[in-house]
């Protein structure tokens, strides 16, 4: 079993790496999420490149998709793609763009960017996979922000008719947007009971403070859709990136800003 602090930690100053690479990205919705995609990929789902090849792999989509970042050192880390891959991101020659596009990138199920379209991916696959009595399960991860859209709560009644407790919905609820509070731009409390009303079975994560709760909550037997709002913070796990909006994309950063954020690391 692997520390998720440690791992957490390691995959965040490689995300930095990346990040200083190409001088661009949106580096706190990756850091929101890493926990998140620690407990997924080396907990809880069955998803490496020999699973993948034998098609016998619990996909995971990453519906946010401009957190991309950390989702792409975690597939290096699992060999799914090179560290000259990594090297390569946002360059013209290279497979790994500002968003992860499903026919380049191997371990990418889905591309996405526009965000309120994985959910509905995920409802295909599940249903697909309920159909042929396939014990495999489909993850896809969501930001606060992007339930705004409309296909969000589409894609949420059909997952209640088809009764998909194959599909695990898992919300980033860092309570901010590209510009402000999710509270300000579209509040979504009471968020848990809307969730409910749509008939999930819908559970909360402290992913600050304890983070290891989301693997026992993955690992409770659900007799209706399971749905977690993980709590966590925009850039969590740096002291300069959390909560902090100006950081939210950002480009032409120096090497002595580089080197402050990576000190920044806890």
């Amino acid at each position: 079993m692997i520390n998720i602090s440690q791992k957490s930690k390691q995959i965040r100053l490689k995300s930095l790496d990346v990040f200083s690479y190409a001088n661009r990205g949106h580096l706190p919705s990756a850091f929101s999420i890493v926990e998140i995609l620690v407990t997924l990929y080396y907990q809880f789902m069955n998803n490496n490149p020999l699973s993948v090849t034998e098609n016998t792999h619990d996909p995971i989509i990453l519906s946010k998709g401009h957190g991309c970042i950390s989702l792409y050192v975690i597939l290096a880390d699992l060999g799914f793609i090179t560290d000259h891959d990594l090297r390569s991101f946002c360059c013209k020659d290279g497979i790994l763009g500002g968003h992860p596009t499903s026919f380049k990138i191997p371990g990418v199920e889905v591309s996405t960017g526009s965000l309120g379209h994985g959910l509905s991916f995920a409802t295909g696959m599940a249903i697909t996979f309920k159909q042929k009595k396939n014990d495999r399960k489909v993850a896809v991860i969501l930001g606060d922000g992007e339930c705004n859209e409309g296909s969000v709560w589409e894609a949420a009644l059909s997952i209640h008719k088809h009764q998909l407790t194959n599909l695990i919905t898992i919300i980033d609820y860092n309570k901010l947007q590209s510009y402000s509070s999710t509270e300000e731009v579209c509040p979504l409390e009471p968020f848990k009971q809307k969730w409910q009303s749509f008939g999930f079975s819908v559970h909360e994560v402290d992913m600050i403070n304890t983070p290891e709760q989301l693997l026992n909550t993955l690992n409770q037997d659900h007799s209706s859709p399971p749905l977690i709002i993980c709590h966590t913070l925009k850039g969590l796990g740096s002291d300069i990136l959390e909560n902090n909006l100006f950081w939210h994309h950002k480009n032409k950063v120096s090497q002595s800003q580089i080197h402050e954020l990576k000190r920044s690391i806890r």
